[in-house]
C-alpha cells in the first residue's frame, strides 16, 4: 500500500479541507507551504465553476491562503480543457459566469446563441428563464448538454442556493436529454487536473472530506485517497459505504508530518 510519503503529487478539495466560509482550516497553510518547500506537484480542486483560478486565488489569499492561481483546478477549467478534445466546431452557448466563459475561451470557443455544438451549464446567480428556455431549444434541435458539476445545491451565509445540477435536472426533464458532467465526482476531472501538472496516478494522492465525490472519484482514478474529517463527512458516514479511503485523518494538520 503506498503511503503518504510516497506520494510524488497532490490533489487536494478546497471546501471542508483547506478553507470553511473563508477561513483557513487548521495546518492548510503550513501543508500548501510544506508542499512549495519540498517541490511537490500540487493543485487544489474545486467544482465551483463561478469564479477563475485568479479569483479564487485572490479570494484564498484573503482567507490567509497563498496559492498561486497555476495551482487552482476548476470544474469549469477542467470541462474547457474536455471540450477542447471534442472533434467538431468550437461554438458553444453558456449559462455561467466568468470562471466557465474565460475557460471556454481559453479552450478556443466561441460563444453563440446561432446553431452552436454544446449547451455548457455551470454555476451562476443569474439564472434567467430567457436563458433556459433558448438551452433547451439549443438541446432539442442537437446540440450537446455539458454540465461542469452535478450539485445540487451550494452553501451560502443564509443557507442553501440551488446549483448546477439543479438546474440541468429541469432541462433534462423538458428536453430528456442527459447531460455529460465533467465535475467530481467524474474522474475526468481528476485526469485532466494530472495532465496539468504531469502526475501518474501511481504517485498522486487525493485529499477530500466527501466520500461520494473526492474519495470515489480518487479511487476510480488509482490515487491513494486521504478523507479528512473537516468536512462534511463523520466516521459514521464512511460506514454507510461499500469503499473505504486509505486513510482518515481529522484534518489536514495530520497530514503534515507524514510528507
Amino acid at each position: 500500500m503506498r503511503k503518504s510519503r510516497d506520494i510524488e503529487c497532490w490533489l487536494t478539495d478546497m471546501d471542508g479541507v483547506l478553507v470553511h466560509e473563508d477561513q483557513p482550516l487548521p495546518g492548510a497553510a503550513e501543508l500548501i507551504q510544506r508542499w512549495v518547500d519540498t517541490s511537490k506537484r500540487f493543485l487544489v480542486l474545486t467544482n465551483n465553476s463561478l469564479f477563475t483560478a485568479r479569483d479564487l486565488a485572490a479570494r484564498l489569499k484573503r482567507s490567509g491562503l497563498r496559492i498561486p492561481q497555476e495551482n487552482i483546478w476548476t470544474s469549469a477549467m477542467a470541462t474547457g480543457a474536455f471540450l477542447a478534445e471534442q472533434p467538431g466546431d468550437k461554438t458553444a452557448f453558456v449559462i455561467g459566469e466568468a470562471g466557465l466563459t474565460t475557460a471556454l475561451h481559453d479552450a478556443g470557443f466561441v460563444l453563440t446563441e446561432v446553431d452552436p455544438d454544446f449547451v455548457v451549464l455551470g454555476e451562476t446567480r443569474n439564472f434567467s428563464f430567457e436563458a433556459i428556455t433558448k438551452a433547451i431549444r439549443l438541446i432539442v434541435n442537437g446540440a450537446r448538454f455539458i454540465v461542469t458539476n452535478p450539485d445540487t445545491t451550494g452553501p451560502s451565509k443564509d443557507g442553501l442556493l440551488p446549483a448546477a445540477g439543479s438546474v440541468a435536472a429541469m432541462i433534462t426533464a423538458a428536453t430528456n436529454r442527459q447531460p455529460y458532467v465533467v465535475g467530481k465526482p467524474n474522474p475526468m476531472m481528476f485526469r485532466s487536473a494530472m495532465r496539468r501538472i504531469e502526475a501518474h496516478s501511481e504517485t498522486t494522492a487525493m485529499i477530500g472530506d466527501r466520500m461520494d465525490t473526492d474519495i470515489v472519484a480518487g479511487m476510480e482514478a488509482g490515487l491513494h485517497t486521504v478523507l479528512v474529517l473537516s468536512g462534511l463527512t463523520t466516521m459514521d458516514d464512511v460506514a454507510r459505504y461499500p469503499f473505504r479511503p486509505n486513510q482518515v485523518l481529522g484534518g489536514v494538520d495530520e497530514l503534515i508530518d507524514q510528507i
